[in-house]
């Protein structure tokens, strides 16, 4: 019986170990790698799409979403693409003014039944619920809560969760 050669097996693992940079780098430099991403992207979104149909009571696709970070916190805006459209508008104000009741409450059951439970900042604005300021307001349009929080680590969950929203929502939701 032959004793395997260490040093061999070191070249192969290494060989191996570069083959596979290489051709990592390859698809990257040719766009394989991005397309991969987008395809994960777009199989969240359409999952997101899925579930927040199941809990927000409006259309998405008659809606504009914004999450708008502030110094202080941030603004989330519902609109409705037609402002005539009376029924989208009256769906997004209850909803919006029920939601910011719930986190203010420190509930935010929602988001999470969307998003998950490992949602960037959700844990924090679970927690830190009792010393943010949720101030709902209906629009003409629509409705907005504005989140406003004096700690740095609030203020940044707060950022943190209004990325992962834009990212998730995807053509849905924008930043302003």
């Amino acid at each position: 019986m032959k004793v395997p050669d260490m040093r061999s097996s070191h070249l192969h693992r290494t060989t191996l170990f570069w083959a596979a940079s290489a051709f990592l780098t390859v698809m990257a430099m040719f766009g394989i790698a991005p397309d991969i991403e987008e395809a994960s992207t777009a199989a969240r979104q359409a999952e997101i799409e899925k579930r927040g149909a199941e809990v927000m009571p409006f259309n998405l696709d008659q809606t504009a979403h914004a999450f708008q970070a502030l110094n202080d916190g941030g603004l989330q805006t519902v609109r409705a693409k037609n402002a005539a459209n009376r029924e989208q508008i009256a769906l997004i104000q209850a909803h919006l003014k029920e939601e910011a009741e719930k986190f203010q409450r420190g509930d935010f059951s929602d988001p999470a039944k969307i998003h998950g439970e490992d949602m960037p900042g959700l844990v924090e604005l679970r927690a830190g619920a009792g010393q943010i300021d949720f101030q709902y307001m209906p629009l003409p349009d629509g409705a907005q809560i504005r989140y406003t929080a004096k700690y740095p680590t609030l203020v940044m969950a707060i950022h943190h969760w209004f990325m992962a929203q834009r990212v998730d929502h995807g053509r849905h939701a924008s930043d302003h």
